[in-house]
């Protein structure tokens, strides 16, 4: 069992930035690939940005491409979110996930932490 908690979120402004951290309850923190999904009310759950194990590669998504950046500190069991130039349309509760090799879905997630863009 894995246990994933977040910390970061809050309430900002436009163009303010924010950074998300998980912290994972694994010794093998370095072979899991690490996700970020977020969650807009009345809309589906949608993966924001990935880091495969280890160091990289990174995935985003279009809307976030240039804007956040996931790291992962290998020391600590943590994945970060650095999000800058935050939009309203970035309001969400952001989730952490973590996934097995060769697995096609993710396996742990984290409780999900609020983030909400005033304009």
């Amino acid at each position: 069992q894995v246990r994933l908690v977040e910390s970061g979120g809050g309430l900002v402004q436009s163009g303010d930035s924010l950074t998300l951290s998980c912290v994972a309850s694994t010794r093998a923190f370095s072979h899991f690939t690490m996700a970020w999904f977020r969650q807009a009310p009345g809309q589906e759950r949608e993966l924001v940005a990935a880091i495969i194990r280890g160091a990289g590669p990174t995935s985003y998504a279009d809307s976030v491409r240039g804007r956040f950046t996931i790291s992962r500190d290998l020391a600590k069991n943590t994945v970060f979110l650095q999000m800058n130039r935050l939009k309203p349309e970035d309001t969400a509760v952001y989730y952490c996930a973590l996934k097995y090799p060769g697995q096609d879905s993710f396996n742990y997630w984290g409780q999900g932490t609020q983030v909400t863009v005033s304009s």
